[in-house]
């Protein structure tokens, strides 16, 4: 429900392009709100125009508009459709999170989904993050603060991102193709063995699979990493010469630890890792052999 003064907030900045505006093309902001505390009905405009980032607002007073766009100029001359979704930090306070559609305001994440760390996913068609400091006489120690991803809602891989589309994940086998493809494309690319899974909960502010109740977070020691993003996987030693981590997968996978080892590879969202293709080493190994010898592997690995 739209708030009168609300409103009043929205209209001005349509007609006055806000009282404070900040614009970047750069892929994080972060704010104080103690620049502008004398004038607390303040709205600032924030542009973000990449594919991640995050936001952080310190001291939050007034209100913010976050107008998020993807990096490349659309050649159709129309926006692609993309959804964004956010990703609070557990410790994010001191204001409310909405999405702005055409006036009117609807909730996305209250202190309560913040500090579960609740991943909220909408598309940019449906307007901009309205971030509304709360009413309070202490701002101090007070700290916004999200993640956030552009995702396509169409084309290859769309519908395995896991949190705009919950509980449709398959684990299905990849082709020969898709296995190869993998092992060039994705975040991360290793070969290791399952160690133990946990499964997530929705409620849980730690749980790794952030409020995905189908999904587990599962320990892996990788002995051999072929690329990784974000530093997902740490080096375990010399004594366990290998890479330990933790990567998310649907529960219905009926993962079982020891066992084989498998070439383990997916993407990486808000820092943790999602299993993609995950075929048993020894038959990667076959079918690389096989493409190096016929000329179409997509990329080269060291299997050595």
């Amino acid at each position: 429900m739209l708030r009168p003064w609300a409103a009043h907030w929205i209209t001005a900045v349509l007609l006055c392009r806000a009282v404070a505006q900040y614009s970047s093309d750069q892929c994080s902001w972060r704010g104080s709100g103690l620049s502008h505390e004398s004038h607390r009905r303040d709205v600032e405009q924030v542009y973000l125009r990449c594919s991640q980032g995050s936001l952080e607002w310190l001291y939050p007073t007034g209100a913010i508009i976050v107008n998020l766009r993807p990096n490349i100029e659309p050649t159709s001359g129309r926006m692609p459709d993309l959804h964004a979704c956010i990703k609070p930090h557990t410790e994010s306070q001191g204001a409310l999170v909405y999405l702005e559609q055409a006036g009117d305001l609807m909730l996305l994440l209250g202190e309560k989904e913040q500090a579960q760390g609740m991943v909220q996913c909408f598309s940019l068609a449906e307007g901009a993050l309205f971030v509304e400091a709360v009413s309070q006489t202490d701002i101090s120690r007070r700290i916004t603060a999200f993640q956030y991803e552009l995702v396509p809602s169409q084309g290859p891989g769309a519908h395995m991102y896991p949190y705009l589309h919950p509980g449709i994940v398959a684990c299905k086998p990849c082709s020969d193709e898709e296995v190869l493809m993998a092992v060039c494309t994705s975040d991360f690319v290793g070969s290791g063995f399952i160690r133990g899974a946990e499964a997530s909960s929705s409620s849980s502010s730690s749980s790794p699979a952030s409020g995905i109740k189908d999904h587990s977070s599962v320990v892996v020691t990788l002995r051999r990493l072929f690329r990784q993003k974000s530093g997902v996987f740490a080096w375990a030693g010399a004594r366990v010469r290998g890479w330990s981590g933790r990567v998310n997968m649907p529960l219905q996978c009926g993962v079982h630890p020891g066992g084989d080892e498998y070439l383990l590879t997916g993407p990486v969202h808000f820092g943790e890792a999602w299993l993609g293709c995950a075929p048993r080493y020894k038959d990667f190994l076959k079918l690389y052999t096989a493409a190096q010898e016929t000329g179409t592997n997509p990329c080269q690995v060291d299997t050595d």
